[in-house]
């Protein structure tokens, strides 16, 4: 395959696997969720990971730098920090007696915005152009961030004081949020056993594509089909976010586009060039879940928005359709149309 050609479905499902098996060697038991992590990264948006201290967050960010051969840049969030710490700032250059403009740590390829609850939110706006638009803006002039550019924060919903919570304009921002939870005691037993095993603190990770490579996979994403009952699927889910009596605010419209590129996704890391309805069920939660906000009165009952979008998912009625008929359809003449469109109501054929 030439640098021209466009890379297949399957070529970056392929890859994919490669990639998060080399992933596997250093997080343990995290399968699902380094998935859901690499479909966000190729659906082109950023991730928040949020969840208690010591769980693997920082450990997730910087293997997915490695193994995809990208830049990585970390941000410290902290209280005193400004947002020309994020973005950078022009200085005073004594040499030359020109002002020249010094990148922050911004400007790379994968940022690991670490704890962004603990910082001001004048500091966390600081990101919101740079994860919408892939430009940053200093004293009246736009700069260019490099490409790909990712962010995967975490943040620790935990020692509440001294801590702010994301708005509502940041976390939509973010494509999905996970959460990771505890270990099994087996795969802890198998995270312990390995590190003394190895005799050293850290995994040595080879990199398995670049940024080059991880933008073709990008592109392939766009080649994935997706009916347009699954569309209207989409529509319904995201709907019912909006009439839920527990839900003062539902999904806007950009969680519809969030949805239909993770299913692409997750259809992608599943081998498929279609994407059928149980690749959007997989993905609603992170999607959306965010994207809500519950009644005041929920919070007392310790109701989640997981759980609220969880419910709705379940009570949306599951188009019955089948891909491959679709699939067929879109390439075959008007004879084969008809005969795919009979095979309606049978289970997918996998590749």
């Amino acid at each position: 395959m030439t640098q021209e050609e466009p890379m297949s479905p399957a070529g970056a499902a392929l890859l994919a696997r490669r990639i998060l098996d080399e992933l596997g060697k250093a997080v343990i038991g995290r399968r699902r969720t380094l998935d859901l992590v690499l479909t966000g990264i190729l659906a082109g948006g950023h991730v928040l990971l949020e969840d208690l201290p010591g769980l693997g967050k920082t450990l997730i960010a910087r293997s997915f730098a490695t193994v995809l051969g990208l830049d990585f840049a970390r941000i410290q969030f902290t209280p005193d920090l400004l947002p020309s710490d994020v973005v950078g700032a022009p200085f005073y250059d004594q040499r030359t007696g020109d002002m020249v403009f010094r990148p922050g740590p911004v400007f790379t390829q994968l940022l690991l915005a670490d704890e962004i609850n603990r910082t001001p939110p004048k500091t966390q706006s600081a990101l919101l152009e740079a994860m919408g638009e892939g430009q940053v803006s200093v004293d009246g002039e736009s700069r260019r961030l490099p490409q790909p550019f990712v962010v995967l924060a975490t943040d620790n919903p935990i020692e509440y004081e001294g801590t702010y919570e994301l708005p509502e304009a940041q976390l939509d921002r973010f494509l999905m949020r996970l959460r990771l939870g505890y270990l099994s005691a087996s795969d802890e037993t198998d995270m312990l056993r390995r590190r003394v095993e190895r005799a050293a603190e850290n995994v040595t990770l080879t990199p398995v594509t670049d940024a080059v490579g991880l933008l073709r996979m990008r592109e392939s994403l766009e080649q994935v089909e997706i009916s347009a009952d699954l569309l209207d699927y989409v529509i319904a889910i995201v709907t019912a976010t909006r009439k839920d009596p527990q839900i003062q605010v539902g999904a806007s419209p950009r969680g519809g586009l969030a949805l239909v590129q993770l299913a692409r996704g997750q259809a992608l890391l599943r081998q498929r060039d279609y994407v059928i309805p149980d690749d959007i069920k997989q993905v609603a939660v992170p999607a959306l879940a965010h994207r809500i906000t519950l009644r005041p009165e929920l919070w007392v009952r310790r109701v989640s928005a997981d759980d609220v979008v969880a419910r709705l998912l379940a009570g949306v009625p599951t188009p019955r359709t089948d891909p491959r008929a679709h699939a067929a359809g879109g390439h075959a003449a008007g004879a084969n149309r008809a005969s795919a469109s009979a095979r309606v109501g049978t289970a997918p054929r996998r590749p």
